[in-house]
């Protein structure tokens, strides 16, 4: 899927409302957003913002692939050189300096590894906990790819304006910028994003003083649950 230009009608409120401040990065990872068909928040949802400020974001709406070579339809890709950002279970409980750290990286029997050799991509899980779920159970291939698992200092800059499951759930966006300076990209990249966001949604809530918009169903209790692991083929 392309970037959406904001020359668009298509183009949700939110993010025209940051038109003016939209700069384009470059970045050398890949980022591919796995979109649930079904996800409903397309107005304060920030991954359109994500593809406006970075190229290399690629969105594909879907519910199961046969594996990552097809999904990015290269015969060449290698699984091993690709990570998950996912909150979900992990094969091991991690020891105590480890859940402090802002991001951790692990292979697919839950070794902790360095942050080099860098990865070539970002694999993205965007919908609702559940949602997110229903992608993860449907592409088992993807517990041969590494996992990125992230511990966020600060809650997210959604704050009231969108609940959460939990204190440390962020945005895509959030969970993105902090897995891309991990991967050796610019610190000045993370401080973009983050700040182009922040006044997206202090736009927002402006704007709500006016047209209050509709509050999206709260999230399923069940989303708390860790789905099990399974062995992909």
């Amino acid at each position: 899927m392309k970037p959406p230009s904001l020359d668009s009608t298509e183009v949700s409120p939110s993010l025209g409302r940051v038109r003016d401040l939209i700069t384009t990065m470059n970045i050398r990872t890949r980022v591919v957003v796995l979109q649930h068909p079904q996800e409903r928040d397309r107005d304060l949802g920030t991954v359109p913002l994500l593809q406006a400020m970075l190229p290399n974001v690629e969105v594909i709406v879907g519910l199961s692939w046969p594996s990552l070579a097809r999904l990015l339809d290269d015969g060449d890709a290698d699984a091993l050189r690709w990570a998950v950002l996912y909150p979900g279970s992990l094969p091991r409980e991690l020891q105590r300096n480890e859940q402090t750290a802002p991001v951790l990286r692990l292979d697919r029997n839950g070794n902790a590894l360095g942050p080099t050799p860098y990865l070539q991509g970002l694999l993205v899980l965007d919908g609702s906990w559940s949602q997110a779920k229903t992608l993860w159970w449907r592409n088992p291939w993807l517990l041969k790819v590494q996992r990125l698992v992230l511990h966020p200092k600060d809650p997210s800059i959604y704050g009231k304006l969108r609940k959460e499951p939990r204190r440390e759930a962020v945005s895509t966006l959030e969970s993105v910028a902090d897995a891309l300076v991990f991967n050796g990209e610019p610190k000045a990249v993370r401080e973009s994003l983050r700040k182009v966001f922040r006044t997206m949604v202090q736009r927002t809530r402006d704007a709500m003083k006016s047209t209050p918009l509709i509050p999206a169903p709260e999230s399923d209790p069940s989303d708390d649950e860790s789905p099990p692991e399974t062995d992909g083929e």
